[in-house]
């Protein structure tokens, strides 16, 4: 494991407030469906939200593609598997409701043709994620899967992004989010089995423990069921993924992120990993893959393209530390 993971702490449990991407305009249809989005820095990008992706592509390396293991080889295609209840920019549809785009798919593809295997993916439920890696129905995961303790008893993780979270309120809510007692006693919104609900259940037992109100979590089916809540005051806020919950603010113009914060606690910088099932020799191969395109440049472009550069690593390795244990 190169160093640099293991020592990806950060000083504060609030990363701040300037997140991923910030405000933008709305998708032009008549540009064939684009969206502008601007990083922490203020640099513009205009996202190509059409069916028409242009993609990055890269070359094949012989070396990294022969430690792929010899059946995956003989298929000739890399099984992907990424989460229909993903969104924007990570993956979401196009403008024609069916063709799967993001920097999730984009960020694979790259690994595929570094592996010289064709990218197939499969868009299911976010458990059935897990039921699939379980079973080598799919060979891995790029559907911004957290790092976990508990999940590297079952997986193995390359690391491809950082994996910082937001809390989305309504516009002009007035709510900011620090730490626990922000949450005391609120209506939160968030999905189930994701490292999202692991720490707000961890924050409603401290709160608890420190004599605050706990957090009244919330779960719904959909997004579009969490923000109609959200709006209506059902819910105070809405704990997700920081790249959708900045997107939805920008496009959407009626809700704002209060806070963000890391996604594997306050003491160690949350990081999003290619998953693969555990010791099936193809993590190797996918670190080799990722650590590729971090050196020929073509990583960087894709994070750029999406205005995700903000969450980029540095080199990837195998099975960093990770959101500790309920309790640790």
């Amino acid at each position: 494991m190169p160093a640099i993971l293991a020592r990806r702490r950060v000083t504060a449990a609030v990363l701040g407030l300037a997140s991923a991407l910030v405000l933008a305009s709305c998708a032009d249809p008549a540009d064939g469906g684009t969206t502008e989005v601007a990083d922490a820095s203020g640099r513009t990008t205009r996202i190509n939200t059409s069916p028409d992706q242009h993609r990055v592509t890269t070359a094949k390396v012989d070396s990294i593609a022969a430690e792929v293991p010899e059946e995956i080889r003989r298929r000739g295609t890399l099984e992907i598997v990424d989460s229909s209840g993903s969104a924007a920019p990570l993956t979401f549809r196009a403008t024609d409701n069916k063709t799967v785009i993001g920097v999730e798919p984009d960020l694979a593809s790259l690994v595929a043709d570094v592996l010289g295997l064709e990218p197939h993916f499969n868009t299911v439920s976010w458990e059935n994620i897990f039921v699939g890696l379980d079973s080598a129905k799919y060979d891995v995961g790029f559907s911004n899967i957290t790092v976990t303790e508990e999940r590297k008893e079952k997986y193995d993780f390359a690391p491809y992004r950082e994996d910082n979270l937001g809390f989305e309120a309504k516009k002009g809510s007035g709510l900011k989010v620090t730490g626990p007692e922000d949450v005391a006693g609120r209506t939160v919104a968030v999905g189930s089995g994701t490292n999202q609900e692991k720490l707000l259940i961890e924050w409603s037992r401290e709160n608890e423990k420190a004599g605050r109100k706990p957090v009244d979590i919330k779960y719904y089916q959909n997004d579009s069921d969490t923000y109609l809540a959200l709006q209506s005051g059902r819910i105070d806020l809405y704990l997700g993924p920081n790249p959708t919950a900045a997107y939805h603010a920008a496009t959407s113009g009626k809700t704002e992120v209060v806070g963000t914060y890391s996604g594997a606690g306050a003491t160690l910088q949350g990081l999003i990993a290619a998953t693969t099932k555990k010791d099936n020799g193809l993590v190797e191969p996918l670190a080799d893959a990722i650590d590729h395109i971090i050196r020929n440049g073509t990583y960087a472009k894709v994070l750029r393209r999406w205005g995700l550069s903000d969450e980029a690593v540095a080199e990837s390795g195998i099975n960093p530390p990770g959101l500790p244990r309920s309790g640790t």
